[in-house]
Order: structure tokens, then C-alpha cells, then sequence
């Protein structure tokens, strides 16, 4: 396991910030890290990079312990916080190549990483002259830069441009093949694009744990029916399973299920048993981000 997290809790004064959270991170493997603000996504990252301590619990990454072994967790990690800290000042090439310095690797690496981030076209100018975009990437080049067998991404995609967000998502998914990468977000599409597994957090506990595809599984099915008039929604809620009917418009019903058999037989079914005339039928899922809220309400 690259990551190891156990029963780590972590309080300020009277407030959990998290209250005894546990999980594991394999490799390789993508894992999107979610929940609302203040849910405590960043003091767990804050926790496994070594930043602050937990009140209580262990945490491990690479083996190493978090608050044993802090040295050989930073050489092992990359990290891209939340509020990527750069000197402005400096050019792009010059800043790695402090970082690379201090790393102690090679020199060529920093053109290995501006390639890897595309940032070619900014390479020549100050930090403090590019967009948000490009100091993300700046910020993800330099957390590259020692090869590290885990990526540690808080909101890695905060200010790219549709191009950048492909081109960057791509990345990140190439990288995932060899690398553990543990990244956080707000957006569910983000997690759709790059992610082999999501855990959720509220109100600083793991609510939700799972791959993509069972995390899809577990959402509520919706079927959607027109019929030719009005039908009371009282009189399709006596349909197995139902958990709500709405009617957005017309003659169209979504009936939402929870169960993952496909209703839409039992839909036509009840239809035909009550000489309703069914104009369409068809099936969809409720999306993650419905999900999401609901987990996180």
C-alpha cells in the first residue's frame, strides 16, 4: 500500500476537524479525494505530507511514518497544495532549477517535466507574469520533478482553460498507470475523467469509499415515461420500489427507483395492466453530482 491512513483524528480545540478516518491508497492507482468545503480534505493532505500532525491516529506513506519518518516521506512524495506557493520572481527554468537543487536530481529533469506539463511555450518567462493556468503547471512540473512514487494533488486543476484541463487530465491519468496519485476536487467530472476510485468526506468522516463503477452502481435509476395525458403521480408511486415521481413537463414522468433491477418492464407492465399508452420509455442514471449531495447534505 502507498498510503495508509488509520484512525486518524485531528481537533482544533473543541472541533473535528476529522474524526477517525481510515483508507488506503494503492499503486498505481487514482484516487479522487471529495467533499465541501471545510469537510477536511486539505488537513488530511496537510496530515499525509507532513505539514501538521494528527491529534491522533497513524498515517503512513511509502511505509514511512508521517510523524517518525517526516524526511523520508517528503523524499518520496510530490506535493501540489491547495494555494500553490511560487516565487514570483523567479523564471520558470530558474525556479526548478532551484527545486531540482535541492532535490538533488539531475538537471535534466527540468526539461523532462516542462515537456510532461507543456510548458514550453511560458518556460522563458517569470513566474509572476503567467496566467493562474500556467503556475498550476508550474506548481505540478516541480512536484515531478524527483520522480516521486506518490503525487499528492489538492485541486490540481484550479484555473486551467478547457484546452489545459485535457491536456493536464491526460497527464495525470498517464501518470496514475505507474504512480499512486491522490488528488482532491470539488468536481465531479474531474473524478469521472481521471479517477479508478472516489472517497468522500463530510463534516471531516468518509461517507462513501468505492470504486467508480460501483459508486455508479449505487445511484438511483430514473425512468422516464411519456404517456398520451396526465397520469397522478399517487397512482405511479403504487409502482415496486418507487422512491419519487416528478412531472418536469407535458405528459412526461420521471419515476425514480431504488433498486439496480431494470424497471423499465415493470414500468410497461403497469401500463398496459392500467390501459396506459406509453409514447416513450427510456432509462437513466441519476448523476454523480446528485449523488454527491445527497452524501454530503
Amino acid at each position: 500500500m502507498s498510503i495508509v491512513v488509520n484512525e486518524v483524528s485531528k481537533v482544533y480545540g473543541k472541533q473535528f476537524a476529522l474524526k477517525n478516518v481510515s483508507f488506503k491508497v494503492n499503486k498505481p492507482e487514482i484516487v479522487g479525494f471529495l467533499g465541501p468545503n471545510g469537510a477536511g480534505k486539505s488537513t488530511m493532505m496537510k496530515i499525509l505530507t507532513t505539514y501538521i500532525p494528527a491529534t491522533s491516529g497513524q498515517a503512513e506513506v511509502n511505509t514511512f511514518d508521517v510523524i517518525k519518518q517526516e524526511k523520508q516521506v517528503q523524499a518520496s512524495i510530490g506535493y501540489l497544495p491547495e494555494h500553490n506557493p511560487l516565487h514570483l520572481e523567479l523564471y520558470v527554468r530558474e525556479y526548478l532549477a532551484y527545486n531540482a537543487k535541492l532535490y538533488n536530481v539531475n538537471m535534466s529533469r527540468i526539461d523532462d517535466v516542462i515537456n510532461q506539463t507543456g510548458l514550453q511555450p511560458e518556460s522563458h518567462k517569470k513566474i509572476g507574469e503567467l496566467s493562474k493556468g500556467y503556475r498550476q503547471r508550474v506548481g505540478l512540473a516541480n512536484a515531478l520533478l524527483h520522480n516521486p512514487d506518490v503525487l499528492i494533488l489538492d485541486e490540481p486543476t484550479t484555473g486551467l482553460d478547457p484546452n489545459q484541463l485535457i491536456e493536464i487530465r491526460q497527464l495525470i491519468k498517464t501518470l496514475g498507470k505507474e504512480k499512486t496519485v491522490f488528488l482532491s476536487t470539488h468536481i465531479m467530472q474531474e473524478v469521472e475523467a481521471m479517477c479508478d476510485r472516489v472517497i468522500i468526506i463530510n463534516k471531516g468522516e468518509i461517507v462513501a469509499n468505492k470504486s467508480l463503477e460501483d459508486l455508479r452502481q449505487d445511484q438511483e435509476q430514473i425512468v422516464i415515461v411519456e404517456f398520451d395525458y396526465r397520469v397522478e403521480d399517487a397512482f405511479l408511486l403504487k409502482l415496486p420500489n418507487v422512491t419519487k415521481v416528478k412531472n418536469p413537463h407535458g405528459f412526461i414522468y420521471e419515476i425514480t427507483f431504488n433498486t439496480k433491477t431494470d424497471m423499465r418492464s415493470h414500468v410497461f407492465d403497469f401500463a398496459h395492466d392500467n390501459k396506459l399508452k406509453i409514447l416513450q420509455l427510456n432509462q437513466k442514471n441519476a448523476s454523480l453530482e446528485s449523488l454527491f449531495r445527497e452524501l454530503t447534505s
